[in-house]
């Protein structure tokens, strides 16, 4: 009998042990999801899951991308859950993601998935590039609304748009990334050249030029449709025009990161951002999501956006991306502003 309640002692203190050990599990999630986000996203992932607590490290794409890149030998992150397919196609082509299946990814539409079996990333919901426009501050300065990117270079805009810098900004960078597609590499640049001469100044965030437009601080931001959306039924005076020769857009996705230790747990994290529940999250900050039939209208979304998203070359961004971002930093960073 003593044996046995001895050893009954020692299984009860190893479960204990065990459940101690599994309450602890934390995981490191790297993200560029709106900060105002996260604890939401938290918050409904621990509802089923308490035993996993996420320790979020947030900055906009750009920087964590290249905070990924820099820890390459040295993997900080377990999980990426929020930042753009551009970055992760980069990622899995340096070998530095953890290929894996979530349960219930056949439910995704397949374009928010990645073609290999299994999949290194699997998409979250899209978000995509809009002109968010002021009517009473440019009907103060006699300024017509634009219809098309081309319009941006007109000189009365000049010292009236603002732009993210695509190096800290994935909006910028679908943004840049779009105009090469839309207009060749060449026309890409040029027209760039033309737009830099009305830019007023390049910010660090993709949603900033729209909430500074909503704040009449400017009278044209080159954001994002939602974050317009967003401003718009705050009360902004805005319009959200859909330029005529079509819009960029990029995912937001999720990854395990490779060589991480908490494999078991990053893989139950992954498994919840492809159901249902999480698409219905994602829908309440983005209006495209990866689970079909999961998103609701959003009010003030602007007509024929997602007829203009462009059909967008991922391997092209991706594959170009350093690049790129090398020659805009190269000929328009003097108007970026300040690091915060």
């Amino acid at each position: 009998m003593k044996h046995t309640a001895k050893r009954l002692a020692s299984f009860l203190a190893g479960v204990a042990f065990a459940t101690a050990a599994i309450a602890e599990t934390e995981l490191t999630v790297y993200t560029a999801v709106e900060a105002e986000d996260l604890a939401r996203y938290a918050e409904t992932f621990n509802q089923s899951h308490p035993d996993i607590k996420i320790n979020w490290v947030r900055d906009s794409t750009g920087i964590i991308t290249a905070k990924l890149l820099a820890e390459r030998d040295n993997p900080q992150a377990d999980v990426i859950w929020g930042l753009a397919a551009t970055s992760l196609l980069l990622l899995k082509s340096e070998g530095m993601l953890e290929p894996y299946a979530p349960a219930g990814v056949e439910n995704l539409d397949p374009k928010f998935v990645d073609g290999d079996t299994p999949p290194a990333w699997v998409g979250m919901d899209a978000w995509v590039a809009a002109v968010c426009y002021n009517t009473v501050e440019a009907e103060k300065l006699g300024l017509t609304p634009p219809t098309s990117w081309k319009d941006l270079t007109d000189p009365m805009y000049a010292g009236h748009v603002i732009m993210p810098n695509p190096n800290s900004s994935g909006t910028g960078f679908l943004d840049v990334s779009s105009w090469l597609q839309l207009f060749g590499e060449e026309g890409g640049w040029e027209y760039m050249d033309a737009l830099h001469e009305n830019i007023a100044r390049y910010t660090h965030s993709g949603s900033k030029p729209c909430k500074l437009a909503a704040s009449g601080e400017i009278p044209i931001g080159i954001s994002f449709a939602f974050r317009g959306a967003k401003s718009k039924a705050d009360g902004a005076p805005l319009e959200i025009i859909v330029p005529s020769e079509g819009v960029g857009w990029d995912m937001e996705a999720t990854a395990i990161v490779a060589g991480t230790a908490n494999l078991e747990a990053a893989q139950t994290l992954v498994d919840f951002t492809v159901t249902k529940e999480a698409n219905e999250m994602y829908n309440t900050g983005y209006a495209v999501v990866a689970y079909p039939g999961i998103a609701k209208p959003v009010e003030h979304f602007p007509e024929g956006l997602l007829d203009a998203m462009i059909e967008n070359d991922f391997e092209f961004a991706a594959n170009n991306r350093a690049a790129i971002l090398e020659e805009w930093q190269r000929r328009y960073d003097g108007k970026s502003e300040p690091k915060s």
